[in-house]
């Protein structure tokens, strides 16, 4: 059985400081964020495939490096990150300082402690999921690279592991960092998470 190899990257740091955006607040990413994700990926080309989430913070990068490379690039809709409701936009320590009961039951219990009108966690883990495995259904042998979000890479991780959800956010998933999916005869396996190109050769 031939083996696909899918890299996940999160997008580099966005304008508009440390705050909640899930798929309601489209930042562009900022000159540091352009920086980072440079710096991730080197000049490593080694993927046959781009896929990105739509929103500009990933989208933006990944259709510079498919047209530096030359290389395909697709938008896949189901890569764009977990809905965060009331929250969106909204500053962390804000949050924290003055709504600190709702704040502290959500990082306890991320499933069933969600901000108001936010994405459930079990319907967006579902439809990463499914973005997963038809990206390797789609790509069989095949080097992809997703530009996607922290979410996203947390979702994806559990779901390689067969973690449970509620421990989602004790995955840290740092700016422009890189994790490495192959998925092989006994399945999906975690290579490495946190990294960057230079780092997985």
């Amino acid at each position: 059985m031939q083996e696909t190899i899918i890299d996940f990257i999160r997008h580099g740091q966005p304008e508009g400081g440390s705050i909640y955006r899930g798929h309601g607040v489209d930042d562009p990413l900022s000159e540091l964020g352009w920086s980072q994700m440079w710096t991730a990926v080197g000049d490593a080309a080694p993927w046959q495939q781009i896929i990105s989430s739509p929103m500009q913070r990933c989208r933006a990068f990944a259709e510079a490096l498919a047209e530096k490379h030359k290389l395909p690039l697709t938008i896949d809709d189901r890569f764009k990150e977990v809905g965060f409701g009331s929250w969106e936009g909204r500053q962390r320590a804000e949050l924290k300082k003055n709504h600190f009961e709702e704040y502290d039951a959500f990082y306890r219990d991320p499933i069933n402690c969600r901000p108001a009108g936010a994405e459930k966690l079990d319907g967006f883990m579902q439809r990463v999921s499914a973005a997963v495995d038809d990206t390797i259904q789609k790509y069989t042998g095949k080097h992809c690279l997703v530009v996607a979000h922290a979410g996203v890479i947390r979702a994806v991780v559990a779901h390689v592991t067969h973690a449970a959800p509620i421990g989602l956010y004790r995955i840290q998933v740092k700016n422009a960092g890189i994790s490495r999916i192959r998925h092989g005869r006994y399945g999906s396996m975690l290579e490495f998470h946190n990294s960057s190109m230079r780092e997985s050769v």
